[in-house]
C-alpha cells in the first residue's frame, strides 16, 4: 500500500508571478531576451546601511536562536514606526515578528478560522489569501474590488457579505495587484460594520511607505478597530529586504499567545541578524526610501498614459504599490491569452488577472519594479504585438 498525502495540501493555491517567472527564464535559457514585468520586487539594492547592520550584526555573533515573538529592541522600533505612521497606541508587547509577512496571514486564519467560518477577503487579491483560508477549512468569500471606485469595494457589498459566520475580514491597501487605495470613507463605512459582528480585521498594509498623491489610512486607526485588527507590515516592499524574509504586526491581545504558538512551532525565530538590519531600517535614514517611491512614481506617470494610448487598452492611474492593471477587455483575446501570447511572442512577462481571483479577469497586471527603460520597451513590444490582433 502507498503511502498518501494529506489532502488539505490539495487546497493550497499557488504564486502565478512565480509560475510565469519560471516560463520566462526557460524561455531565456533559449537564448530568447525577456522583459520581466511579472514579480513583484523592488529592482532596488537593500540600503547600505540597513545591509552593512545585517553584516556587523553576523559579525558579532547574532546568529543564534533568540525570542520567539522578536528582539525586544525591534518590537520596540516598529512599535514606534507603526503608532507614528498610523495615528495608534501601540505597545512593543503586541508586535510579533515573523519570517516576512506571508507567515501573519497563515498564522491569522489558522488562529481565527476553522470548518463552518467564513473569511471575506479582496478579489483580485493576492492569491494566499484565498489559500490560507482553503487550507485552513474555512470558506473564502470574495469581496469584489471595483474598477470604477480606483479597485476600492463598495461598503454596500461588504455589508451583504458580513454575518455571523464571518470570523476575518482580510483588507490590503496600498493593493497587490490593482495599485488601489482605500478611502477613508469606505474604510469608516466598513469598520461600522465590522463592528456589528464577531469578524477580527486583518489590514495588510506592507505597500504602506509606497504611495503617490494620496493617502493610505489605517482601519487600525479608526475608534475600536485596534483591538480586533491584525496590523502587517514589512520590510520587503518599503526596504527592498524581499530576501530577508521579515515582517511583523500589532496584534490584539488575545491573538498574542495563539500566533507566538505558531510561530515556536514552524520557525522558532527570525535570525536576529536580520532583525537588527530592521531595527537599522526603521530608525536609520530613509533616504532610500524616498528616492525609491520617487523613481517609481516617475515610472508609473510614464506607464499608465503609454498603456492608455494603445487601442483597446485603458488603464486607472494607481494610488500606491508599484502595479499597473489595464483593462484589456476591448481587444479581441481574453487577458489570459494575451498574457501567454505577450510572453511567448512578443518577450514581455506579465500577469492575467485570473491569478488574482474571479473577478477583474480581463486586467493583467504589470509590475513597474523595473527600469524605465524596460517599460518603454515593453510597451513597445506590447503596442506592436496589439497592432496584429
Amino acid at each position: 500500500m502507498r503511502p498518501s498525502v494529506n489532502e488539505a495540501v490539495g487546497r493550497l493555491g499557488t504564486e502565478g508571478a512565480f509560475a510565469v517567472l519560471a516560463r520566462a527564464r526557460a524561455l531565456e535559457s533559449t537564448g530568447r531576451d525577456v522583459i520581466h514585468l511579472e514579480i513583484g520586487e523592488p529592482d532596488f539594492e537593500t540600503p547600505a546601511h540597513v545591509a552593512e547592520a545585517g553584516i556587523a550584526a553576523i559579525r558579532a555573533g547574532e546568529t543564534h536562536y533568540c525570542q520567539t515573538a522578536g528582539l525586544p529592541v525591534l518590537r520596540e522600533a516598529a512599535a514606534r514606526s507603526l503608532s507614528g505612521s498610523r495615528g495608534v497606541d501601540v505597545a512593543p508587547g503586541h508586535v510579533l515578528v515573523a519570517n516576512g509577512a506571508k507567515p501573519f496571514l497563515f498564522f491569522t486564519v489558522l488562529a481565527t478560522c476553522g470548518p463552518g467560518d467564513e473569511v471575506i477577503y479582496p478579489d483580485p487579491g493576492f492569491p494566499i489569501y484565498e489559500s490560507a483560508v482553503r487550507f485552513a477549512g474555512a470558506t473564502p468569500v470574495p469581496l469584489p474590488l471595483r474598477e470604477e471606485r480606483g479597485f476600492s469595494f463598495d461598503p454596500h457589498e461588504l455589508e451583504q457579505l458580513l454575518n455571523e459566520r464571518t470570523r476575518l475580514v482580510i483588507l490590503n491597501a496600498p493593493q497587490n495587484p490593482t495599485g488601489g487605495v482605500i478611502p477613508q470613507a469606505d474604510l469608516e463605512h466598513a469598520a461600522a460594520a465590522i463592528a456589528q459582528t464577531p469578524a477580527w480585521v486583518l489590514t495588510d498594509e506592507v505597500y504602506s511607505r509606497i504611495t503617490y498623491d494620496v493617502e493610505a489610512p489605517s482601519i487600525a486607526s479608526l475608534p475600536g478597530m485596534l483591538e480586533r485588527t491584525i496590523l502587517l507590515d514589512g520590510f520587503s516592499k518599503t526596504f527592498a529586504m524581499t530576501g530577508w524574509r521579515l515582517g511583523y504586526a500589532a496584534v490584539p491581545v488575545e491573538l498574542i499567545d495563539p500566533l507566538t504558538r505558531l510561530i515556536v512551532n514552524s520557525t522558532s525565530c527570525v535570525p536576529p541578524f536580520a532583525q537588527l538590519a530592521g531595527v537599522a531600517a526603521l530608525e536609520g535614514p530613509q533616504d532610500a526610501v524616498v528616492e525609491m517611491v520617487a523613481e517609481f512614481r516617475r515610472r508609473r506617470d510614464y506607464l499608465i498614459p503609454a498603456l492608455n494610448s494603445i487601442p483597446g487598452v485603458r488603464c486607472v492611474e494607481p494610488g500606491g504599490a508599484f502595479y499597473a492593471f489595464p483593462n484589456v477587455s476591448a481587444l479581441p483575446l481574453s487577458a489570459d491569452d494575451l498574457a501567454d501570447r505577450l510572453l511567448d511572442e512578443a518577450g514581455v512577462a506579465v500577469l492575467a488577472g485570473s491569478a488574482f481571483g474571479r473577478h477583474c479577469t480581463d486586467h493583467l497586471r504589470i509590475s513597474y519594479a523595473s527600469s524605465l527603460e524596460n517599460l518603454e520597451q515593453a510597451v513597445g513590444r506590447i503596442r506592436t504585438f496589439v497592432g496584429t490582433l
